[in-house]
C-alpha cells in the first residue's frame, strides 16, 4: 500500500529538515482536493481532481491510492464519471494516510 523506497527517496531529495514540511503540505493539499470531490456532486472537475490525486500520491509512495486515482481519472476522461468508485478512493487514502503516519519512523530509519 506505501513504496517506502519511494518515501525515502523522496526524504533523500528534499534533506530530513524539509521532509516534515512537504509531508505536511501534501496531506493538507490532499484533504483540500478530497473536500472538493466530496462537494462536486455533478462530478465537473473529477479528472482533474483525480489526476492531481494521483501526482501528489505517486510522490509520497502512496500506491493503493494513486492506482484508484488512475483509474478513477481514466473513467472520466472516457465520460464514464459515473463508474468512478469515489468512496473507495477515500477509503484508500484513509487507509494509506494511517498506515504511512504509522509505518513512518520504523521504515525511514
Amino acid at each position: 500500500m506505501i513504496q517506502w523506497s519511494r518515501v525515502r527517496q523522496l526524504r533523500d531529495e528534499v534533506g530530513a529538515d524539509e521532509f516534515d514540511e512537504v509531508v505536511e503540505i501534501f496531506l493538507e493539499e490532499v484533504q483540500e482536493v478530497l473536500i472538493k470531490l466530496r462537494n462536486d456532486t455533478v462530478r465537473s472537475e473529477i479528472e482533474q481532481n483525480l489526476h492531481f490525486l494521483k501526482g501528489s500520491a505517486l510522490s509520497l509512495g502512496f500506491d493503493s491510492f494513486s492506482k484508484l486515482c488512475q483509474d478513477g481519472e481514466r473513467n472520466a476522461a472516457a465520460g464514464e464519471t459515473d463508474s468512478v468508485d469515489l468512496p473507495a478512493i477515500f477509503a484508500a487514502y484513509d487507509e494509506s494516510r494511517s498506515l504511512f503516519q504509522t509505518g513512518l519512523a520504523e521504515n525511514l530509519r
